[in-house]
């Protein structure tokens, strides 16, 4: 860990206990600290775009933008400032409790630039949201549908290791299959939520690790979730099938 890492880091309790937590008109309880290199409109931008609806079951959380997050056992330090190459321990994001709420910390400065940023806190969102509000029934029914009809692909590791665990020859398991439309549930939010906030080339998602779902598939996905949770005013949810040139 370099010397100017060393200089600025202090412990995430500590940030917890000092620092001004503010709330969206959308209920969503964020704030900053240190050198997060993000504007404060863009940031308004993404927390923005959480729809009400969403937003009402994250009454417990706080969403904190940091420029590092370091996991040093159980502890969780924060480097306010940085630059070079990230130091070992340093993570994406991570979840703390504090009292009866979870504070949830976010590096902006690891992921970089504005999509993974949002793309980052709207995977935090989708998984809190599912967690505490459960799966739809209506977006249930559509993905097992598209399960048994072997659509392609999918939208995370945990959605295509959960999916193949689920469709056992001759049987279906039930715990893998519950587990799988979480994963899809929460995948579908954080790319709607994507969607709404930034123009978004599907492809951008692609990952090595599995294939991607059939963007008809996909479309249909986000259609349901569009329809569960419709967007902010000021916020616009479309699917264009190629990109405009």
């Amino acid at each position: 860990m370099s010397q100017a890492v060393n200089a600025q880091l202090r412990s995430a309790q500590e940030i917890i206990r000092e620092a001004r937590v503010s709330q969206a008109p959308n209920g969503i309880c964020y704030t900053t600290s240190g050198d997060v290199m993000l504007p404060s409109d863009d940031l308004e931008r993404i927390v923005g775009a959480v729809p009400r609806t969403i937003a009402a079951a994250l009454d417990r959380k706080a969403f904190y933008f940091v420029p590092l997050t370091i996991g040093d056992g159980d502890k969780t330090l924060v480097a306010e400032r940085f630059e070079g190459t990230p130091p070992p321990g340093a993570i994406c994001h991570r979840n703390i409790d504090s009292g009866n709420s979870q504070c949830v910390f976010i590096s902006t400065r690891l992921l970089e630039e504005r999509f993974a940023i949002a793309f980052e806190f709207y995977i935090n969102v989708g998984h809190a949201f599912v967690e505490k509000a459960g799966i739809s029934p209506d977006f249930a029914e559509l993905v097992w549908k598209q399960a048994i009809a072997n659509v392609r692909g999918e939208t995370s590791l945990d959605a295509h290791e959960f999916r193949q665990l689920a469709q056992v020859p001759g049987r279906v398991d039930e715990k893998a299959k519950s587990d799988y439309l979480a994963a899809a549930f929460s995948d579908a939010i954080a790319i709607y939520l994507l969607s709404l906030c930034l123009d978004v080339d599907y492809y951008e998602l692609r990952e090595r690790d599995y294939p991607l779902l059939a963007p008809s598939a996909l479309a249909e996905r986000l259609k349901k979730v569009a329809e569960l949770f419709p967007p902010n005013p000021g916020f616009e949810f479309n699917i264009l099938h190629r990109r405009r040139s």
